[in-house]
């Protein structure tokens, strides 16, 4: 087992458990943060998307260290996690509110994005590969507001 590959899992746990159980209220947060998305913002669809995303975590626990492609899996998977995590500091320090959800971004995803990046290059990844999926990991970001601009249009 390669603890490495097991991390985001873990901190996907452990933010899900911020965002929704202690200190929880991300739900009611963000619909303030961001009213024009309420609509958007479900309870359905916030289980769908962290469900989905800790079941990539797992798999990527499970599997991708035997994978041919686990290395760019993991970067994207930790760029995405990290801009959560500047998304969360962003919305924090714009509603002047405590975003459940920001400690965990800040403390866990953005440090290990940053590590794993450079553990991955320094072991030889190249670095236009760590880029290319770095790129494609934070384009989630990008992607989930404009779905939710369309979502929000639509109900």
């Amino acid at each position: 087992m390669n603890i490495l590959y097991w991390l985001p899992a873990i901190c996907v746990g452990l933010h899900i458990f911020e965002e929704f159980v202690w200190p929880g209220g991300f739900l009611s947060w963000y619909r303030t943060y961001r009213p024009e998305f309420a609509a958007s913002l479900t309870v359905r669809f916030i289980v769908v998307v962290n469900a989905l995303l800790l079941l990539f975590a797992l798999l990527l626990a499970a599997f991708g260290p035997a994978s041919s492609r686990g290395v760019s899996a993991w970067l994207a998977l930790m760029a995405a996690l990290a801009c959560n995590g500047v998304f969360h500091l962003r919305g924090m320090i714009r509603s002047k509110h405590y975003s459940p959800g920001v400690a965990t971004g800040v403390l866990l995803y953005i440090p290990l994005c940053a590590w794993g990046n450079w553990h991955f290059i320094a072991g030889g990844f190249k670095p236009q590969a760590a880029l290319f999926s770095f790129v494609i990991g934070a384009a989630y970001q990008f992607w989930s507001v404009s779905n939710h601009q369309r979502r929000s249009t639509h109900a």
